[in-house]
């Protein structure tokens, strides 16, 4: 068991920012939500001008509730698909690599062996998570090991010169996971959060939404408690993520939110660590219907509309140069004063 805390937004900075911000050589707001985000990243960081270079952090683990028949795609593609990544192909690979993110993918719980040693091999299950329409998804040890991993995976990041952290998870089955972690976290029916996820034909849906509802009758999770979520209906990626964006929190990290599934981590971490979420961005908007409930829960609105719903952290790191513009405008933009540039 861990113990977290994040430390408060420094609003002496978010006021400093605000003011230095009016003073450059703009009308006052003209430059919309780029003001907002720079405001956003004094008082995470402190500085007004801080360093938000970026890191890539993926987290993998299979998933034992595809079975159930919930996912498009077969369970060998986690595996597949964490090869692609390290060799560079991947959507999270060429995004990272566009903004100039390294790029850490962490096994948690692959079923196949992964013999690249590129994967950082971090399992806590090695054959994933269990069926959780039948038993535990976990233990609730596996559960704070998994975020564990995440956490020091962000810390470490951040000792290596990150100034901005992009969370992304891989794993087949694991919107159905997210879908009953929100549903059960919020108390309402996982109709209105489950969605067709890999590309599931209208007859799965039903079947997923039901998976998700008997999965809670049965296991009657604790809407409040993260670790019993997490333990009873979660993944080891939906862990990895949480640990990670609770440990860039805790250092004053920003962290640029993907879509449904890295949402439902951040409210698994405002759970775990409550102040968490101040420290987070939100990248987008998924066409997942969950998606859109997650970040009303958070009160966290995104800042681009893609019809994304790739996952992986990719829309983050698309995102991303959005954050770069509000930071750049702080470092480089004059003040009406330096500039001579007569002001009313």
């Amino acid at each position: 068991m861990l113990s977290f805390s994040v430390p408060p937004l420094q609003q002496e900075k978010i006021e400093e920012a605000r003011q230095y911000i009016d003073a450059l050589t703009k009308p006052p707001g003209s430059l919309g939500r780029l003001e907002e985000i720079a405001i956003q990243l004094a008082g995470m960081t402190g500085e007004i001008k801080p360093n938000i270079a970026p890191a890539s952090l993926v987290f993998c683990a299979d998933h034992g509730i595809v079975e159930e028949d919930v996912s498009a795609s077969p369970q060998e593609v986690t595996y597949e698909m964490a090869m692609n990544m390290v060799e560079g192909g991947a959507g999270i690979s060429v995004f990272s690599r566009m903004i100039g993110a390294p790029l850490a993918v962490y096994d948690l719980g692959i079923v196949r062996p992964v013999p690249n040693d590129k994967v950082i091999n971090k399992k806590v299950r090695p054959h994933g998570t269990a069926n959780f329409l039948k038993e535990r998804a976990m233990t609730e040890e596996e559960a704070w090991q998994a975020i564990k991993v995440g956490y020091e995976a962000a810390q470490q990041a951040i000792r290596n010169g990150a100034g901005c952290i992009i969370v992304g998870e891989l794993g087949i089955g694991n919107t159905t996971s997210s879908s009953a972690i929100l549903a059960a976290m919020l108390d309402i029916d996982p109709e209105t959060v489950v969605g067709h996820g890999s590309g599931i034909n209208d007859q799965q849906l039903i079947h997923k939404i039901d998976v998700c509802r008997e999965a809670i009758a049965l296991h009657k999770p604790k809407k409040d408690d993260a670790i019993d979520l997490l333990s009873k209906i979660g993944g080891l990626d939906i862990a990895g993520m949480t640990g990670a964006m609770i440990g860039a929190a805790e250092m004053r990290t920003p962290v640029l939110l993907d879509g449904f599934i890295c949402t439902v981590s951040a409210c698994l971490a405002e759970l775990l660590a409550p102040g968490a979420v101040n420290y987070m961005i939100l990248s987008h908007n998924s066409v997942e219907i969950g998606h859109q409930i997650a970040a009303k829960h958070l009160k966290k609105e995104p800042l681009v509309q893609l019809d994304l719903r790739l996952g992986e952290g990719t829309g983050a790191a698309i995102a991303y140069p959005i954050v770069q513009a509000a930071n750049v405008m702080v470092k480089d933009m004059t003040t009406f004063q330096a500039a001579n540039v007569s002001q009313k």
